[in-house]
């Protein structure tokens, strides 16, 4: 438990006190973040606000995860550096997107081919890695095995695994990042399914398979590794949150949307929960569904929309809701949506 206090403590103190420093570099070097004109007009006020403001996070996740090792006396271990590898990976597509951006001064950062493939690399790597480096239980990060609480029977080859692979980590990091359009929205939400994450590897430390276990238990590889970094996770994204919340003094921009999307994705993968995240991370496949169903419908129709504006919390916006008022109504559907799938983790432990 000392670990995960040092952990999570070391990535809010960074974020809380490194966001102030990164707003005013950020600031005096015009890194602003630039607002679309098809937009609600409501967000013109924010143009050149601070952006990639996920560095701060990445870094501090990145801190805590060192030090919860350190208080521990442990080396890291390969599963939560694999999660990393993957946060910081797609993390750093994300700075190259809005690089372009601020400092070309436009609205379009790298185009969609280049995005797309820069994060297939990252997904694919963070795959063939995590199938390898067995423990003495022969366990490895990540199985070849479609999980939902824990494996299932169905067994993947490499080559649909690899797929699997990267739908999960595409899907996750791009359905944050389409929920990071509000202020502090996306931050809240994946505070939810973080902390969501910290519990189930916890209670997967406690309740792992030793050599002649008796009983159910969980065939996951080093879970106290994963919930460092986990908790690491939840708390970088409080400490940022007090920057984030509205009215935003930062934002997180692709830098911050895609790495906790990618981490997400990763946490899902080691912790052997991956359909699980769907209920987990339910705020987010709301939101993407949203933008899928309004794009597909207009192609559909020739035109007609089913919402004012896609992702859908620009609908309301449109519908004239605040945005404060959005924003707390949808932390509480991602709220829900965690608790949901925690109750769901721990009522199959209960039947089994």
């Amino acid at each position: 438990m000392i670990g995960l206090i040092v952990s999570g403590l070391t990535a809010f103190v960074v974020t809380l006190f490194g966001t102030q420093l990164a707003i005013r570099l950020l600031v005096r070097r015009g890194y602003g973040q630039l607002i679309r004109d098809d937009g609600p007009t409501t967000h013109h006020v924010k143009r050149g606000t601070p952006t990639m403001g996920g560095t701060v996070v990445v870094i501090a996740v990145v801190l805590g995860y060192l030090a919860g090792h350190a208080a521990l006396a442990t080396p890291p271990a390969v599963t939560g550096l694999l999660v990393l590898f993957l946060m910081v990976g797609m993390g750093l597509v994300g700075f190259v997107d809005d690089y372009i951006k601020v400092s070309r001064q436009r609205s379009l950062g790298l185009r969609s081919a280049a995005k797309f493939s820069s994060q297939a690399v990252v997904a694919v790597a963070f795959a063939l890695l995590a199938l390898q480096f067995p423990d003495k239980q022969g366990i490895t990060p990540a199985s070849t095995a479609i999980s939902f609480i824990r494996d299932t029977p169905v067994v993947l080859p490499l080559g649909l695994f690899l797929v699997w692979a990267l739908l999960i980590v595409t899907g996750t990091a791009n359905g944050v990042n389409l929920t990071d359009g509000l202020d502090g929205l996306a931050t809240g939400a994946t505070i939810a399914t973080a902390g969501a994450y910290t519990l189930i590897a916890l209670w997967q430390f406690n309740q792992r398979c030793a050599v002649g276990a008796v009983g159910p238990c969980y065939e996951v590889r080093t879970p106290l590794d994963t919930s460092l970094v986990a908790a690491a996770l939840t708390a970088a994204c409080i400490g940022f949150l007090w920057w984030n919340a509205s009215p935003a003094k930062i934002f997180m921009g692709d830098t911050g949307s895609l790495a906790l999307g990618g981490a997400l994705a990763g946490l899902a993968m080691v912790t052997r929960t991956e359909l699980l995240l769907v209920l987990l991370g339910g705020l987010f496949v709301i939101i993407t569904m949203s933008s899928i169903v309004q794009i597909g419908y207009f192609k559909a129709t020739g035109g007609k929309r089913i919402f004012r504006m896609a992702p859908l919390q620009h609908h309301f916006e449109l519908k004239g809701w605040a945005e404060i008022t959005i924003v707390i109504r949808f932390w509480i559907v991602a709220g829900i949506c965690a608790a949901g799938g925690l109750a769901l983790f721990y009522a199959e432990w209960v039947r089994t």
